[in-house]
């Protein structure tokens, strides 16, 4: 414990020694932008501040996608989007070091600063870094490690510093697509993203909703301006990636589920022509659509996150089916299945439309859970 203390009482006081540090003429400060990575995860790229001043032998990256897996309830804080996430700051050869392992390409836009704005820019940075100042809520839109620097920037240089977003002019993208642009890749963490997020993100993206992409925040302050000159007075790539071999996924979940469906569609062919009724197919059909059902709302209403309000997946996958799936074990099936499962196929069709009229655009790979779903629900009005 009391080295504990005494690592503690170092930090703070290397981060008040660093708050009276003033930048000679030679500092840098800089934008870094880390391309895509291989993983779901880090499928969407990286942001960081950079700022160097070789006269002081200072280089240090301030990294605000930092996490604590040791954080308390970790994954109850992730699913209920209250995760904290961190500004780290630390040796800049570090940072670079780890993407360059990774083979991920490194870009740097040095900024066109004044001496006053760069130590004004290392002030607001080490004082954000301290324990008491570095954690947020992360927010996958609207604040995180890319949307950080644009609000960073504007509030040390205020009025000074003008972003102009001209590169999102002609653009009409929805959230969901400009996802699907860095995440189509991984075919089922796509498929997982369109089932947890809800119609809000099927709406045309706001210019600034496009900085919450690394790739883009190079773009908007490439284009900005500063004292009515261009914020970035130099580029420069710091590594570049060698030429990857991308494995294709072959079981998509449109194949996958497909099967599925085909595996239905017979069973329920076999059911009509011997007039019988498997109940454990029925049983599996409702429950796993109920569960799904179940985890669409608790996203939807038990966590604060932003996106997975008004998910319109709640249609086929209807939660209250968790509940009837037991019912249809019974050896006589309640009368009021009947009239549930039209209930079922409306709301099917209720769906289909509403992709149709894109007012949420599903995955393909449901599409054949659909026409399964449909067949087999019309099946069991026709055979009550």
């Amino acid at each position: 414990m009391q080295r504990i203390i005494l690592f503690l009482l170092l930090l703070l006081s290397l981060t008040n020694f660093a708050q009276q540090i003033t930048l000679s003429d030679s500092a840098e400060i800089s934008v870094i932008t880390v391309d895509p990575g291989n993983e779901l995860y880090d499928a969407f790229g990286h942001s960081a501040f950079r700022i160097k001043d070789k006269t002081l032998g200072l280089d240090q990256a301030y990294n605000y996608g930092i996490y604590n897996f040791e954080t308390p309830n970790f994954y109850g804080k992730f699913a209920q989007g209250r995760l904290p996430y961190d500004l780290a700051s630390y040796p800049f050869h570090y940072f670079l070091r780890n993407y360059v392992d990774e083979n991920r390409t490194v870009r740097e836009q040095q900024l066109n600063l004044t001496l006053d704005e760069k130590q004004s820019f290392f002030d607001f940075l080490e004082n954000n870094a301290k324990p008491e100042n570095k954690s947020y809520i992360y927010d996958f839109f609207y604040d995180n490690c890319a949307t950080k620097l644009q609000v960073v920037t504007q509030k040390v240089l205020g009025e000074h510093i003008v972003f102009n977003n001209n590169f999102t002019k002609d653009k009409e993208d929805t959230l969901r697509e400009l996802i699907h642009q860095y995440s189509h890749k991984h075919v089922w963490g796509t498929f997982g993203i369109d089932l947890a997020l809800g119609s809000v993100i099927d709406r045309q993206a706001t210019a600034q909703e496009y900085l919450f992409l690394p790739d883009n925040i190079f773009l908007a302050f490439a284009e900005s301006t500063i004292n009515n000159k261009p914020t970035v007075k130099n580029t420069q790539t710091l590594f570049k990636a060698k030429p990857k071999n991308l494995k294709s996924n072959f079981f998509t979940p449109f194949l996958v589920f497909t099967l599925i469906a085909l595996l239905i569609l017979w069973i329920t062919f076999k059911d009509y022509k011997k007039n019988k009724h498997s109940k454990w197919l029925d049983f599996v059909l409702f429950f796993s659509t109920g569960l799904i059902g179940v985890v669409i709302l608790l996203l939807w209403f038990a966590t604060d996150h932003s996106t997975t309000k008004n998910n319109y997946n709640i249609l086929w996958a209807f939660a209250t089916n968790f509940c009837v799936a037991f019912a249809l074990l019974k050896n006589e099936i309640p009368n009021w299945i009947k009239k549930y499962t039209v209930l079922l196929i409306v709301l099917l069709i209720l769906a289909v439309v509403l992709w149709i009229l894109k007012v949420q655009v599903f995955n393909i790979g449901i599409m054949p859970i659909l026409i399964a779903l449909a067949v087999r629900y019309l099946f069991l009005v026709k055979k009550m």
